[in-house]
């Protein structure tokens, strides 16, 4: 029976550092955004909040499309099915930002966030009670922190905004994001106080690390193929 990550502890997950606490982390950090952001407050404060939102969620959508589903299909006996739903509820988020920035004067604007907000609470429990369970069931201890280490890798040097018309899989996405990422990252550099900022800052320090990503997640699908 498939028991969501949700209902787990860190030791069930692998750790601390396991590549499912590390998923878990981050969305629930995005399920505090999102609910702060519908309580409202002061226009700007918003905005950057509404930044700080889109700039974790491209960069934790890339990390997984980079590094975690290409191990999922790998490993999971429906992985291709299941990362073919999320992999379309990604571009369904990337569409939809795409048009809020755009057009940020748009008198439509806060009835799109609220949609954006709808899919990613989707695409997260799909991921926590469907596709990360998987991982758990075929994947010891040490894998998932591997795993973990090189999609946290991703993740600090991924693109921050939509790109609808990248490719959701490697090598397609892997190839256009580098210089994805160094565009948006010094975007994201503009006049603000909000964590986007200081993310850039770090993930420009560290973009050499992607080029090690995609190695390290096949080894470790390797050495659990070969166990």
């Amino acid at each position: 029976m498939t028991v969501s990550i949700t209902e787990q502890d860190a030791a069930a997950l692998g750790g601390n550092s396991s590549i499912l606490m590390r998923q878990r982390r981050d969305h629930a950090e995005l399920d505090a955004m999102m609910n702060r952001y519908m309580k409202g407050g002061v226009a700007g404060e918003l905005d950057g909040l509404w930044q700080d939102i889109v700039q974790l969620v491209f960069s934790h959508a890339f990390a997984e499309e980079t590094v975690l589903w290409p191990v999922l299909r790998r490993v999971c006996a429906d992985g291709e099915q299941l990362t073919t739903r999320v992999e379309q509820e990604h571009q369904a988020i990337n569409d939809l930002v795409a048009q809020i920035e755009r057009t940020p004067e748009d008198s439509r604007r806060e009835e799109w966030i609220r949609q954006a907000f709808a899919l990613i609470s989707q695409d997260i429990r799909d991921e926590e009670d469907a596709l990360l369970p998987c991982l758990r069931d075929t994947l010891g201890d040490r894998q998932l922190r591997r795993i973990g280490a090189a999609w946290e890798a991703a993740r600090a040097t991924a693109p921050t905004h939509p790109h609808p018309a990248v490719s959701r899989r490697p090598p397609g996405n892997v190839l256009s994001g580098l210089p994805l990422s160094v565009f948006d990252r010094l975007r994201d550099l503009g006049p603000t106080t909000s964590v986007t900022a200081r993310r850039a800052v770090l993930g420009l320090g560290s973009l050499t690390a992607a080029a090690f990503v995609i190695m390290f997640a096949r080894r470790a699908v390797r050495r659990h193929e070969h166990a």
